[in-house]
């Protein structure tokens, strides 16, 4: 039952008493333009998920399908097949995956959990589904082992128990091996959990056991008796066969490897320290470190290869972590960026009884997967084609952008193919199984990545793969500091002084624009030629907020906002930068980071255009940027932070505008702030000023070939060029008074604590920016060239851009910047802000198409450069003068629809009460635009537009993290991202179309594969019984040899992915010809059951005929009376 509102009664009830013009409008504007987009349009799934697994605990390989599976201690699934062939999974319960087992060409996977669950997935269709699951109640899992082609898994416990379970059926058998029946008196004391399980190569019969506290055990199956019993004085940590089934080698907490023949338990053959010193009197050698895992793997041309993982000498003090490789004489230690987790060796064949011809090594690190070649000298490392390195340095924030302009990618692939890294392995990537999806999406996708350590990846992120295409690395443009005590005293954070917090970027002109927490602004232009540059150009800006009411601003009066200031050209003076502390030791004019003054060499790519620095002012240092935009058609470049904002031109390297927020307001602020009592001699002696330019070597950093020229016409608001600098003191405001719309306090509490904490002064705050041509006052006859503003309080700010003519005269005259005073107003920080046009379509912002900056001067490339024109995506010349437009501002409460030159509100809409708005973008669906919201909340939702319909509603994802709030990002085509995890992307879809297409997208993990051929046995094995053995396990194991397990020991937990719900998830060729294999295979065990039963019946017929011939015979001579 819907939810009756008194309010929206009553809200109704007034409108139908005084309807205001808005409403009357919007009921107009509704049949002035049809929304194309509704909400069957709409639906929310996740696609796909890129980058490492977060926190790795195990992982397995199948050799024939070339398929690895990687668990995670979160209870999530990742399986890897061919670059592009990548699937997620994730276990309901949560708990760490311990151990994978792949059903080897099967297309079936067993993972056990620390819960003491063990699951069987189903790997035959797109979206693997879990088919069975087994809880254990009473026993702790602790090892499994699955022989190849075997239906019998065996599971160790932590009580030294061995179960059965028929993977087909998920039931156990009542086969058990008991520890003590393991051990009998070989041990006085529990041997522990059991920490290995695997049969002899050459006889099945025969089961190897290791148990914690180093006794091995070698079980005859049949006989259900130890033949065997291996003791050694130190635990065990792992077993390896050697394929011959005679030896086997354990690997042992003291850094020991110890080789066993089977039929000699006194002693070991052979006891190996790798890594310990060999004393000379012949003594044992130094304990070392624990040997996790070692392996050992034979060829048939050469020396067996002993991997193994660990073992270091104690001695070895901040060693990195190590896999060792012994072949015949030479022992290679290969040391890892990460711990290891796991490894496993990929061999030429599945079969354990066949020599096994390693041929790579995969490595699971703890922040890294690596694949080593063993074919090679040296050992060198595969290149990894999966996105694996997203975490390289933390990502620190996002965009995505979806149908880019299609020269882009190659573009920037081939700037980022020359940064690739030498020494690979020359062979394919081993991992190749699997087929990609034959989905019909051609449109290109970008995903930027902002990372701590100040660089900025580009991916590329087509048909649901990813792929890094372009590194650039933003601390160059700044000194190094070699150690801690070179570290200057003028940073604002204690660690990674360059991590990228806000990134702008222009896809068509290629123009970059970056900001980081050390308040500065980094903006880059894009190149395919490399050049060195002998100054990087440096502006530094002071930007303040305080207001001292005691004092009158130097070089005029206020001005109103509504009013623009009369340009005046004075010519400017020469600042010095003080860069140094006061008397007092008060920082001042000091940038937090200090800029190299050395030539820059810049490889093709993007390149450092201008830097501007955020200086200290008067012992404060800077505030961090909260909000950044850039504008290739204008040439401008805009921040802001708590204390107001700044308007670059990066065409001619000065500062347009340097405006605390009250200023912006002027007169017609709304907000009665309290004023702060000022500080005493807070201004140093020299006079404030808006930008240092630096002394001789900051000026000359600034010179461009047109700085000169251009000196005489910088524009500052405020009737001031350098000589009539203003001392704009603003007070801080303590209080705020409720606004218009009735801000809800409350509201303010809780989001100033979790998300974005507008400080406890209610410090206002530049939110948000757009550049646009539209109507900035109500009188307007024409578009005029504008920048909009939001900020934290809910306030919408207009800023007229008189722009110069282009070619040489927009280098030579100033771009004139005039504030305009209050445009809106909403609850809640404004987020977002975008512009349509008369007939409801978006209008995207003004942009110059990308040229080649460093083209020869005189060439023609040069002439077509100046006579490029920027294009313009304002209204078509068709349209007439009186037609309106409608701004889009969504805050974090509310999204209002506002018809332009009028500034009447058309349409609004309360988006959230209880919760906040983090991220909201206007999208363009192939259907139409929309406006997208993630609340924190959870919920994701779509309101249509102009009318402001919901379409969509969501309760996805509640906000966790503060990692997903910083990376969210929504892009155009239904298409959306966060970072899941610190190490992986997960991107969705809000599209019904992309929904219903994305099972052709997605990759198939498997494809019929032939298993390969048995190895031959040989005449004489075969004569003499040499071969392997093999063993009847299902007369041995099954419910007729072994009777029932107890029903108490273990739970049977049917799969949400059974045959049936299989047979209608697969889909595809692949899908079908496994539902053809799997029928034949039923067929055909349907059709030996039948023979079977058939012979039973000829053998029971030809017994009764015998039977009855014999009483026949016996009864032939005898008369009635005998009988």
């Amino acid at each position: 039952m819907k939810k009756f509102n008194i309010r929206k009664v009553l809200d109704g009830l007034t409108a139908v008493s005084s309807p205001s013009p808005s409403s009357q409008l919007g009921a107009k504007e509704n049949e002035l333009i049809p929304e194309t987009l509704q909400s069957e349009h709409f639906q929310l799934c996740k696609t796909v998920r890129h980058g490492f697994p977060y926190q790795p605990s195990s992982m397995a390989f199948d050799p024939v399908q070339k398929i690895l599976a990687i668990g995670t201690q979160n209870g999530a699934l990742r399986l890897f097949g061919r670059p592009g062939v990548e699937c997620y999974c994730q276990h309901e319960s949560g708990a760490a995956v311990i151990q994978l087992q792949f059903l080897i060409n099967e297309g079936a996977l067993v993972s056990a959990l620390s819960d003491d669950s063990i699951h069987l997935w189903n790997l035959r269709q797109k979206r693997p589904a879990v088919l069975h699951s087994l809880k254990f109640s009473k026993e702790r899992i602790t090892f499994c082992h699955l022989p190849f082609q075997s239906k019998w898994l065996y599971i160790g416990t932590e009580r030294g128990n061995i179960h059965l379970v028929n993977v087909e059926s998920f039931t156990l058998s009542g086969y058990t091996i008991m520890w003590n029946k393991a051990i009998e008196l070989s041990s006085k004391a529990h041997p522990g959990p059991v920490v290995h399980i695997s049969d002899n190569p050459m006889d099945e019969g025969k089961l190897i056991i290791g148990f914690e506290s180093g006794i091995v055990v070698l079980w005859d199956l049949k006989s259900k008796r130890a033949d065997y019993r291996y003791t050694y004085d130190e635990a065990i940590h792992s077993v390896a066969w050697h394929h011959e089934g005679k030896q086997f080698i354990c690997s042992h907490s003291d850094g020991t490897l110890t080789i066993w023949n089977i039929k000699s338990p006194a002693k070991p053959a052979q006891t190996i320290t790798p890594h310990g010193k060999q004393p000379k009197d012949g003594k044992k050698p130094e304990p070392c470190k624990p040997i996790l895992k070692v392996e050992y793997k034979t060829t048939r041309a050469g020396d067996p290869f002993m991997i193994f993982s660990g073992g270091l000498s104690y001695d070895t003090v901040g060693r990195r972590p190590c896999l060792t490789v012994m072949h015949g004489k030479s022992t290679a230690v290969l040391e890892m960026d990460y711990s290891i987790v796991d490894f496993l060796t990929l061999c030429e064949t599945p079969y354990p009884n066949d020599f096994q011809e390693p041929y790579a090594v995969v490595v699971l690190l703890e922040k890294d997967l690596v694949v080593i070649d063993l074919a090679q000298n040296g050992y060198p490392i595969f290149e990894n084609p999966y996105p694996m390195m997203i975490h390289e340095s933390p990502v620190t924030c996002c965009e995505y952008l979806a149908d880019c302009p299609v020269d882009l990618i190659p573009a920037l692939y081939s700037v980022g193919s020359r940064q690739k890294r030498q020494g690979y392995s020359k062979k394919e990537w081993p991992i190749s199984g699997g087929n990609w999806g034959l989905g019909t999406q051609s449109y290109p996708e970008i995903i930027i990545t902002g990372h701590a350590d100040g660089s900025v990846k580009f991916w590329d992120a087509s048909a649901i793969m990813l792929q890094v295409l372009y590194k650039l690395k933003t601390a160059k443009v700044f000194e190094k500091v070699r150690c801690k005590e070179e570290k200057p005293s003028t940073e604002i954070v204690d660690e990674d002084p360059f991590a990228i917090q806000l990134m702008s970027w222009c896809p068509e002109s290629r123009m970059l624009c970056v900001a980081g927490v050390s308040a500065h602004v980094i903006i880059y232009r894009f190149s395919k030629q490399e050049i060195t540059t002998e100054v990087v150009q440096l502006l530094e800006v002071r930007l303040q907020y305080e207001l001292n009411d005691l004092e009158s601003p130097e070089g005029g009066g206020d001005q109103t906002p509504g009013t623009s200031p009369s340009p005046q050209t004075t010519a400017p003076q020469t600042h010095t930068s003080t860069s140094s502390n006061s008397s007092d030791g008060i920082r001042d004019n000091i940038p937090c980071l200090k800029v190299r003054s050395s030539p820059l060499k810049q490889s093709s790519g993007y390149q450092v255009e201008l830097v501007v620095q955020l200086v200290w002012v008067s012992g404060e240092p800077p505030q961090q940027i909260s909000s950044l935009a850039i504008n290739s058609c204008y040439g401008l470049v805009v921040f802001g932070n708590s204390n107001g904002l700044a308007v670059v031109d990066y065409l001619q390297k000065t500062v347009l505008l340097n405006l605390g927020i009250m200023e912006l307001y002027g007169s017609n602020d709304p907000y009665q702030r309290q004023l702060r009592s000022p500080r005493k001699s807070r201004q140093p002696s020299g006079g404030l000023c808006d930008i240092s330019e630096g002394s001789a070597t900051s000026e000359d950093r600034c010179k461009s070939p047109t700085s000169v020229l251009m000196s005489n016409h910088q524009q500052f608001y405020n009737g001031g060029g350098r000589g009539a600098k203003m001392s704009r003191k603003l007070s801080l405001p303590t209080e705020l008074k409720p606004d218009l719309d009735n801000r809800d306090n409350s509201f303010s509490r809780s989001r100033s604590s979790s998300v974005t904490s507008i400080d406890k002064e209610a410090r206002e705050a530049v939110t948000s920016f757009h550049f646009c041509e539209t109507y900035n006052r109500k009188a307007d006859g024409g578009l005029t060239s504008s920048l909009w503003v939001g900020t934290s309080l809910g306030t919408v700010l207009a800023i007229s851009l008189s722009m110069p003519p282009g070619g040489e005269q927009r280098l030579l005259q100033p771009v004139i910047v005039s504030p305009c005073g209050t445009l809106v107003r909403l609850k809640g920080s404004i987020l977002r802000m975008a512009f349509l046009d008369s007939t409801g379509s978006l209008l995207p912002s003004a942009f110059e198409p990308w040229y080649e900056p460093n083209a020869p001067a005189n060439g023609e490339e040069r002439d077509k450069v100046r006579k490029r024109r920027p294009v313009s995506v304002s209204p078509s010349t068709s349209q007439e003068l009186n037609e309106n437009q409608y701004a889009v501002v969504c805050s974090e409460k509310q999204a209002k629809v506002i018809s332009l030159p009028s500034q009447t509100c058309v349409f609004k809409h309360n988006i959230t009460e209880t919760s906040f708005v983090l991220r909201a973008d206007v999208v363009q669906m192939n259907a139409g635009i929309c406006l997208a919201c993630f609340c924190a909340n959870g919920h994701i939702m779509t309101l249509s537009l102009p009318g402001l319909r919901p379409l969509l509603d969501v309760n996805y994802l509640p906000l966790t993290d503060m990692r997903i709030a910083r990376t969210f990002c929504f892009t155009n085509l239904g298409q959306a991202l966060y970072l899941t995890s610190p190490t992986e992307i997960q991107r969705i879809t809000y599209s019904q179309e992309v929904c219903e297409n994305l099972q052709e997208t997605l990759g198939e993990l498997f494809t019929p594969v032939e298993t390969p051929e048995a190895p031959n046995r040989g005449f004489f094995k075969g004569l003499f019984g040499g071969g392997a053995q093999s063993l009847d396990r299902e007369d041995l194991f099954g419910e007729s040899g072994a009777g029932k397990a107890p029903r108490s020991l273990a739970q049977h937990i049917p799969g949400p992915g059974g045959i049936e719900g299989m047979k209608g998830a697969a889909s595809g060729i692949v899908g079908d010809l496994a539902r053809a294999r799997i029928a034949l295979d039923e067929r055909g065990q349907k059709l030996s059951d039948v023979e079977e039963r058939t012979a039973a019946m000829m053998a029971s017929a030809d017994s009764f005929s015998k039977h009855a011939h014999e009483m026949m015979l016996k009864c032939k001579d005898k008369k009635w009376y005998q009988f």
